[in-house]
């Protein structure tokens, strides 16, 4: 769960002092998508990259899917490795929909106070399990809490996987959150290009707050009516490391 161009990005990678105070500055949105928009998840206009973050969960994921399948749209699961062990088929059950995985870490645990060892680890168990279960290359990583430390870049490189937070959010982990609120959320962070953030588990958040999510998915499909809605994979983003390669 995260509660939530080239050259920017690699002039802020140059320096773990300046990552560890990046964060403050990473969550003012806005800047982020102009300054760093493809960490932000911007890309071709026209297009929603619609994501969900710390899943696998057998109680609520199979509901996502059964909405996604209703509404034909596809999406990226960012997974965690902890949650993989307890529900391993609903990674092929989320591949055989046509959806994408990414990896959100093993254990949902904030970056800022960890060392880059701590976060190369966490982030290689997560990748590697899912790999193993599906025979396929992870792509993506996002770090828990969307919170980008310098060990978070660190543990993207080392893994070959490409960093990306997201543009839009619904801030659907809330006790208070509804399907209203979290459309009325989407609204007003919208970005050209977005990368929209949901969550298709509550194991680090309200219980029973993935169901406001679920609830808002039609009322989303109303508002993209004449959007293309799918995963990260279709986006358009620049690709870097393993996923330029793939």
């Amino acid at each position: 769960m995260t509660r939530r161009g080239a050259g920017p990005l690699a002039a802020l990678g140059g320096s773990a002092v300046l990552f560890h105070v990046a964060p403050a500055a990473v969550a003012w949105r806005r800047m982020r998508c102009r300054v760093v928009p493809a960490l932000s998840g911007v890309g071709r206009p026209g297009h929603v990259a619609l994501t969900f973050d710390d899943g696998p969960d057998p109680r609520s994921t199979p509901v996502i899917l059964e909405a996604l399948a209703k509404l034909d749209w596809k999406a990226t699961f960012f997974v965690l490795g902890s949650q993989v062990r307890r529900a391993p088929d609903l990674l092929d059950e989320i591949l055989d929909q046509g959806h994408e995985l990414g990896v959100h870490g093993d254990h949902h645990v904030s970056h800022l106070r960890r060392p880059a060892p701590w976060a190369v680890a966490d982030v290689r168990r997560a990748r590697d399990l899912v790999e193993d279960r599906t025979g396929q290359a992870m792509r993506w990583f996002r770090p828990p809490y969307g919170a980008l430390a310098a060990s978070s870049v660190v543990a993207g490189r080392r893994n070959g996987l490409q960093t990306v937070l997201w543009s839009t959010w619904g801030r659907d982990w809330r006790e208070e959150a509804t399907p209203g609120s979290v459309v009325a959320d989407v609204t007003r962070t919208w970005h050209a290009g977005p990368t929209v953030l949901l969550h298709d588990s509550d194991v680090t958040s309200a219980a029973g707050s993935w169901r406001s999510a679920v609830g808002a998915l039609p009322l989303l499909a109303e508002a993209w009516e004449h959007y293309d809605v799918g995963p990260l994979r279709d986006h358009g983003l620049p690709l870097r490391g393993r996923a330029a390669l793939a």
